[in-house]
């Protein structure tokens, strides 16, 4: 059976929507990616002839949201060939382990999945019939014949699809040797890395001693105490922004935030040190780092990117096997109004700073996001987020926050995905989204289709380079 794509998907059934919606579709189908958060490898670009491994290594193993479904079905992540952290046995015949996927594809029917899925098996690797059990073979060869061609290489893909810019999300303590490897290559592609300190600012992360360490080695900075650790931290950023970061990206549990004295965070700094965190340690610490890094923000330039209400490694039983952010995480209802106030009151009216939010509680968004972002200068609402990043997601986002912030007060979209082939497929259903969400207001007359024409490029590519300064 063959796999096709109706060029009026994801549109209204309302036949004067879903004309204008195609309209305006087509005004903004072909413009550039901009891709100014997500977790694809700089690894990819720093060597010119970097070639992908076998199929299951590049669509299936490190996809979390590809085995966090079929683990769902009672299928072993080892069956898929997902490696253990200790070394144990997995599945090493990635055919079999295709095999085992092609079986179940089924199961992303109705899924963002497998809308992703279809689209960069069709517009990637002209792929031409549904992936199933019985072709599955045959799939696999005609992919893998195709990743061993310099035509797929990361660089050639990155210039077929259209993408202008691309940035990365590296660890406080990285070298970004990568990024400096790309930007000796003199390859014009526009890699950009992203400061993320998550694994030293927060103080429940597994080896969060070992990374101090680290981040002593990387900064030349010896960390005792609070104070050289702040040092350290400036140092790291001024370093990224050197190499062209633009932005920083933080995740907490919550977003509450705190005022602490510095002898006060030394204190809970030195317990850490000693091994002692406890949880109200680590919330505490956690919420006056946020407003210490939103204070470095307004210092470097550096947008400050922050991401609550996952509940992360839910599933302790996946964490010790296979480490963490395999896809057990899991929502939790968030607050903002009262917990972002002590950050807010200090920066955000200042228009040097530039906070975006990103939630995973739907329910916050007109109660609390869209009125915060609508009011504070510094604050901008990013795209629907993780089990949000879907097509109705996106839809419930605009409805629920356009009226009260606009479109002006959100960033545009970005595809917060690994899987370097998806980038595409996740651009293309926000801007088909986006397009027929705008056609909905022109044909109930709330914006005539000169606006409307500005609204659908904002939201498919102006918001996101002027929110992140790209």
């Amino acid at each position: 059976m063959s796999s096709t794509r109706h060029y009026l998907r994801y549109f209204s059934a309302d036949s004067a929507q879903r004309d204008m919606a195609y309209q305006l579709y087509q005004q903004v189908a072909d413009l550039p990616l901009i891709c100014p958060h997500g977790h694809v490898d700089p690894r990819l670009f720093a060597n010119p002839d970097y070639q992908f491994g076998s199929p299951a290594e590049l669509l299936l193993i490190p996809d979390h949201y590809i085995f966090r479904m079929l683990y769902s079905q009672g299928i072993r992540m080892e069956d898929l060939a997902v490696p253990r952290q200790d070394g144990s046995a997995v599945e090493t015949d990635h055919r079999r382990a295709w095999q085992l996927f092609a079986n179940n594809f089924y199961l992303f029917q109705g899924t963002p999945t497998g809308i992703w899925l279809t689209d960069e098996l069709v517009d990637v690797f002209g792929v031409t019939d549904k992936l199933n059990a019985e072709n599955a073979q045959t799939i696999y060869d005609q992919i893998d014949e195709q990743l061993k061609s310099a035509e797929f290489q990361p660089r050639n893909l990155y210039d077929r699809f259209n993408i202008e810019v691309l940035c990365t999300t590296d660890a406080a303590t990285d070298t970004l040797t990568h990024h400096q490897a790309i930007r000796d290559s003199g390859w014009h592609g526009r890699i950009l890395p992203t400061f993320r300190p998550d694994a030293v600012v927060n103080l429940h992360t597994e080896n969060w001693r070992n990374q101090i360490t680290t981040l002593s080695h990387v900064s030349g900075i010896n960390v005792v105490d609070y104070a050289s650790f702040i040092q350290a931290i400036e140092q790291r950023r001024a370093f990224f922004k050197e190499m062209g970061a633009k932005a920083t990206d933080h995740a907490a549990l919550t977003a509450f935030t705190t005022h602490l004295t510095d002898q006060q965070a030394d204190i809970i700094f030195q317990r850490a040190l000693r091994g002692e965190t406890t949880d109200i340690d680590a919330a505490q610490f956690t919420g006056h780092m946020l407003i210490e890094l939103a204070r470095m923000s307004v210092d470097d330039g550096l947008v400050m990117q922050l991401h609550v209400g996952s509940y992360r490694n839910h599933n302790k039983h996946i964490f010790y096997r296979f480490g963490r952010d395999m896809g057990a995480d899991i929502p939790i209802a968030s607050e903002f109004t009262q917990g972002l106030q002590p950050l807010l009151n200090q920066f955000g009216n200042n228009l040097d700073f530039s906070l975006i939010l990103f939630n995973l509680d739907e329910t916050t968004y007109a109660r609390e996001l869209a009125p915060l972002a609508g009011h504070y200068p510094a604050v901008k609402l990013g795209p629907p987020w993780w089990f949000h990043d879907s097509l109705n997601g996106m839809r419930r986002y605009f409805d629920q926050v356009i009226e009260t912030a606009g479109i002006y007060n959100t960033a545009g979209f970005n595809d917060d995905t690994r899987a370097y082939p998806s980038i595409p497929a996740r651009h293309d259903v926000w801007r088909r989204a986006a397009c027929d969400w705008v056609a909905g207001l022109i044909v109930r007359h709330i914006v005539d289709e000169v606006d409307g024409s500005v609204m659908v490029k904002a939201l498919a590519y102006d918001l996101a380079k002027m929110a992140y300064k790209l």
